[in-house]
């Protein structure tokens, strides 16, 4: 098959609207849309939870920094350690794009187990309540990525196969759409008909552990690996690597939040009838 034969990435400016020096980007508005479809769901679960309109939104806001943060630091630390050393600024230069959900992860956790302390609430309850809101962002910032032409697939002959700019003259999996489709898409609906009905203190936080490590796991496979990183010997990628201590936290919260007898969240998304 030809290049002719693929789809081409469309000229898309990465740049929504320039405001002076000021300029709105795709990826920033991506990030920023998730937040607010987060808030409004979080707001949907507010009766079912032991928090008001005010303590609802410092969990989500002092969460949002966490996932900033975290993600920048994560991305610097986990994959581009090399160009941190050459020039510290580059950790601040987060319009450029560049965020490790990784890292992200952990900066939402530290914030969240804060914000429990605050809220004299258990760090399960509190990540319970989170973990079906945080897809949507997920899914937002795939979006992101994909109008960034950032983050390209390996190469292939799939139909729907794109040649994406200044990635070669190859078609490629956008695997950006994939990774939108499984762990913004899907995950959002398993953890939200799951958190509808009462379960273990836990048990939602670990599924989305599960389910976000088994799916990133799976859409690697169909992802170019970082040039300067590459596969490991084990044929794996950064990513992969990451993901398989996520799948077995989450494996393991499971476990311990079903043995533990007699605890139980709230449903998430209904109203419990007494």
């Amino acid at each position: 098959m030809g290049e002719t034969d693929f789809l081409v990435f469309p000229n898309i400016d990465p740049v929504i609207v320039s405001l002076g020096p000021l300029s709105v980007r795709w990826y920033g508005m991506m990030y920023l849309l998730g937040f607010i479809a987060a808030y409004l769901l979080a707001k949907k679960r507010l009766p079912n939870s032991p928090w008001n309109r005010d303590q609802l939104s410092d969990l989500l806001f002092w969460g949002f920094v966490g996932v900033i943060i975290g993600g920048r630091l994560g991305y610097v630390l986990f994959y581009q350690w090399g160009l941190f050393v050459e020039d510290p600024t580059y950790l601040f230069k987060i319009w450029t794009g560049g965020m490790s959900f990784h890292g992200g992860l952990l900066g939402v956790i530290a914030a969240m187990a804060w914000q429990a302390k605050r809220l004299n609430a258990s760090f399960l309850q509190v990540a319970d309540f989170i973990a079906p809101l945080v897809p949507i962002g997920l899914g937002a910032g795939r979006i992101g990525n994909f109008l960034n032409a950032e983050l390209w697939g390996r190469t292939t002959d799939v139909p729907w196969a794109i040649i994406f700019p200044g990635a070669g003259p190859q078609p490629r999996h956008p695997s950006q759409l994939y990774e939108f489709a499984l762990e913004g898409v899907l995950l959002f609906i398993i953890l939200w008909l799951y958190s509808a009905r009462p379960r273990p203190t836990g048990a939602v936080g670990g599924l989305f552990l599960m389910g976000y490590g088994a799916f990133r796991f799976i859409v690697e496979f169909y992802r170019e690996p970082d040039a300067h990183i590459g596969l490991y010997q084990v044929g794996l990628s950064q990513g992969q690597l990451l993901c398989i201590p996520m799948i077995l936290g989450g494996l393991g919260l499971m476990v311990y939040a079903y043995k533990k007898k007699g605890v139980t969240t709230t449903p998430a998304n209904k109203t419990v009838k007494s």
